[in-house]
C-alpha cells in the first residue's frame, strides 16, 4: 500500500476501516494458502516451522513443483544422506501431492518395508494435522488405519513397500523410490541386479498412463539403480530422466556439471566414491 492510499484510508469512518482490515486479512490468508498449495517449499515451511532452508532445498523444491505440474515426468535426485533427502521425498512430497490431488495414487518404496511404512505413518499423521487441514481439503477415510496402506475419502491411495516386495493389483500415478540400496547391498552385484529386476518387473509396470516417477538416492556404486536407469535411456522408447546431482565433496574442488557440492555436515560426515572408479563426484556416507 502506498502512503497516499493509507492517508485516504485514515479518513474513512471507523467501521469502514475495520471492514477493510478484515477483508485485507482474508485476502492475505487466501494468498498464503494458495502459495502453500502451489509451491512445495512454502508447504514445507508451513508444516515444519523449524526448517532451515539451504540452496539445495530450493533446487529440489523447484523440481518437485515441475513434477507436480507435469512438466517433469521422470526425475532422479542423487545426494548424500542427512541432507533432508528422505524427509522431502518420502514424507513431505506425498503429503503435498495428495493435498493438491486427493485422488492421487502413490506407491512409495525404500530398501526395507519397515522404513517405507514409517514414512507412510508420518505422511498420514501430517494429513490429519490442523496445519495441513487449514490448507488442503484432503481427508483420510475413517477406516484407513494402516500406516503403510491408507486411502483418502476422495479415492486416493498410498501404498508403502520395501524393495523386493510384491506390488500386484495396484496402480500408481506417482511412484517414489527412495534409497533402494543399503550400503551393504550396494557393494553386492547380485543385490544390485535384483533391485533393478524388481523395479522393471514390479513398480515400473504399475505406473498409470501419464504417471510420474521420482528416484531419490545416495549413490554407492555406478551400477546402482541410477546407473542402470541412465544406461537404459539409450534403448528405444526408454524413460528419459531429468537428473540432479548434489555431490558432498568434489575431488577437484570445482563444480559438477549437474550440481554444486554440498557442505560437509557439522557432525563430521565422511565421503565415499562410487566403487571401482577413481574419478567423479564423491557422495556422502
Amino acid at each position: 500500500m502506498n502512503e497516499k492510499f493509507i492517508q485516504n484510508l485514515d479518513k474513512l469512518p471507523a467501521d469502514v476501516r475495520r471492514e477493510f482490515a478484515l477483508l485485507a486479512n482474508k485476502y492475505g490468508e487466501k494468498k498464503k494458502q494458495s502459495n502453500i498449495q502451489s509451491d512445495f517449499l512454502s508447504f514445507v515451511k508451513h508444516v515444519w516451522p523449524d526448517f532451515i532452508e539451504g540452496s539445495h532445498h530450493k533446487r529440489i523444491a523447484d523440481k518437485f513443483n515441475k513434477l507436480a505440474s507435469g512438466e517433469i515426468k521422470r526425475l532422479i535426485i542423487n545426494m548424500p544422506p542427512r541432507h533432508t533427502k528422505s524427509e522431502f521425498g518420502s514424507y513431505l512430497l506425498p503429503a503435498w501431492m495428495v493435498g493438491k490431488n486427493p485422488k492421487l495414487k502413490i506407491i512409495q518404496s525404500t530398501n526395507t518395508t519397515e522404513l517405507s511404512v514409517r514414512f507412510g505413518r508420518k505422511a498420514k499423521a501430517l494429513i490429519d494435522s490442523p496445519e495441513y487441514q487449514k490448507v488442503f481439503k484432503t481427508k483420510l477415510r475413517e477406516d484407513s488405519q494402516a500406516a503403510g496402506k491408507w486411502e483418502t475419502a476422495q479415492g486416493g491411495e498410498y501404498y508403502a513397500a520395501g524393495v523386493g516386495s510384491a506390488i500386484t493389483g495396484r496402480g500408481a500415478d506417482l511412484l517414489i523410490i527412495d534409497d533402494p540400496h543399503s550400503e551393504q547391498d550396494a557393494m553386492n552385484a547380485q543385490a544390485l541386479d535384483r533391485t533393478y529386476e524388481w523395479y522393471t518387473s514390479g513398480p515400473r509396470q504399475r505406473l498409470q498412463p501419464g504417471g510420474s516417477i521420482i528416484v531419490i538416492m545416495t549413490r554407492w556404486n555406478e551400477k546402482d539403480l541410477t546407473g542402470r536407469l541412465l544406461s537404459a535411456q539409450k534403448e528405444v522408447k526408454a524413460d528419459q530422466w531429468e537428473i540432479v546431482e548434489f555431490p558432498a565433496i568434489m575431488p577437484s574442488g570445482g563444480r559438477h556439471h549437474h550440481g554444486d557440492a554440498l557442505p560437509r555436515q557439522a557432525d563430521g560426515a565422511t565421503t565415499a566414491r562410487p566403487s571401482g572408479h577413481g574419478k567423479g563426484p564423491a557422495y556422502g556416507v
